[in-house]
């Protein structure tokens, strides 16, 4: 069969683009589509360096830079894309892959991690950070969305078979687009993140510096624990602003490579993680590392961490409900083994992963192309 895998963007390797490799590696004769490609050369391994199909978008003034800023003509973007001679089309979208134009004889299988986030139950929050919230930008902001609302539940029906990444994402889905989806569990790197048995005196989190992260939460709940130390690893739009926070006790790192996170996350007695993610792969690596979590309790961490064996849990998204869990934690009340947290992660492994999309991917072929025949 004929493949195409269709990616949102191509701009940096996160979680995504993580599962995007192991789609690659599953099937590596797939064509490879996304609206942007700036990966730069060296960096290209877990695309396999294969030639990306882009879209007029990737030619835009300041493209590199606003990506984003080009949202309201991602639909058109994707809809440009000729897949017509493909005979099996994989997106992989948590903005605007799933769009993509089929016909009735093509199978188009969506690997959704998420749908669009800011458009649907998280407007009013992406509006307010954004300070959209009133004037001609707000309406203008408003209105958009409204129309990207719209576009994005009618290609919902354009796609065949959805596969969401957590529980979670799947009641989004259904919600959303009132369609099933089956779960598949995101792979996470046991060669990479490995065991480490020997905890010194910190807590870690590492993030991108963005307002629904809450990193700036974690900081302030530290800094008022002078006698703990907290490590903060990453960088984004809000550093000046988390950095602000952050008294003598917090070690604020700024962007680091994925080894130097991993010696970190090695060494942590635990991670510290406050958002509410759709699956939250980064807690998945703590625990691979032996190293328990410390969560939010809603969202993807419910189904990655278990409370009491591999981390504990807070439900109100506070700096004193951090502190509270920090002095559980240290309570001696749960003792956590690093082996018991590290075999949890053996859930996520990327050979689980591959066996199960694949066998899910087969298993469509066949009763869709059954139906086309009959």
């Amino acid at each position: 069969m004929k493949t195409a895998i269709v990616h949102d963007w191509l701009v940096t390797y996160g979680g995504a683009e993580r599962v995007l490799e192991q789609m690659l590696l599953i099937y590596p004769e797939a064509d490879l589509f996304s609206l942007y490609d700036f990966i730069p050369e060296g960096k290209r391994g877990f695309i396999l360096d294969k030639k990306v199909t882009t879209s007029f978008l990737q030619k835009m003034p300041f493209a590199k830079s606003k990506y984003r800023s080009y949202l309201p003509l991602m639909p058109l973007a994707i809809e440009q894309f000729d897949l017509s001679q493909y005979d099996l089309i994989i997106s992989s979208s948590y903005a605007v892959a799933k769009g993509v134009i089929t016909g009735p004889d093509q199978l188009h299988i969506c690997m959704c991690y998420s749908p669009i986030r800011y458009a649907w139950d998280l407007t009013h929050q992406y509006l307010e950070e954004s300070g959209l919230n009133t004037g001609i930008k707000g309406w203008i902001a408003k209105y958009m969305l409204h129309k990207i609302r719209m576009w994005d539940y009618r290609t919902a029906n354009g796609v065949d078979d959805f596969i969401s990444i957590s529980n979670y994402i799947s009641r989004r889905i259904k919600k959303v687009y009132n369609r099933e989806s089956s779960v598949i569990y995101p792979p996470v790197d046991l060669d990479f993140f490995k065991l480490h048995t020997q905890k010194d005196d910190y807590y870690l989190t590492t993030s991108r510096f963005v307002p629904y992260k809450k990193i700036g939460m974690i900081v302030e709940a530290f800094s008022k624990m002078p006698e703990k130390k907290l490590v903060v690893i990453g960088d984004g739009p809000q550093f000046k602003k988390v950095k602000s926070l952050a008294a003598s006790n917090v070690e604020l790192m700024g962007f680091q490579s994925r080894e130097t996170i991993r010696e970190y996350m090695q060494r942590a007695k635990a991670f510290v993680f406050t958002a509410v993610e759709d699956f939250g792969i980064v807690t998945v690596e703590a625990q691979a590392c032996g190293t328990p979590v410390i969560a939010y309790g809603k969202g993807g961490s419910l189904e990655t961490v278990i409370e009491n064996e591999t981390g504990i849990f807070f439900y109100r998204q506070h700096p004193d409900d951090i502190i509270k869990a920090v002095k559980r934690f240290e309570s001696g009340i749960v003792a956590f083994d690093p082996a018991i947290v590290h075999n949890n992660a053996k859930r996520f492994a990327e050979e689980r992963f591959k066996k199960e999309f694949k066998d899910f991917v087969e298993k469509a072929v066949n009763s869709h192309y059954d139906n086309v025949n009959n």
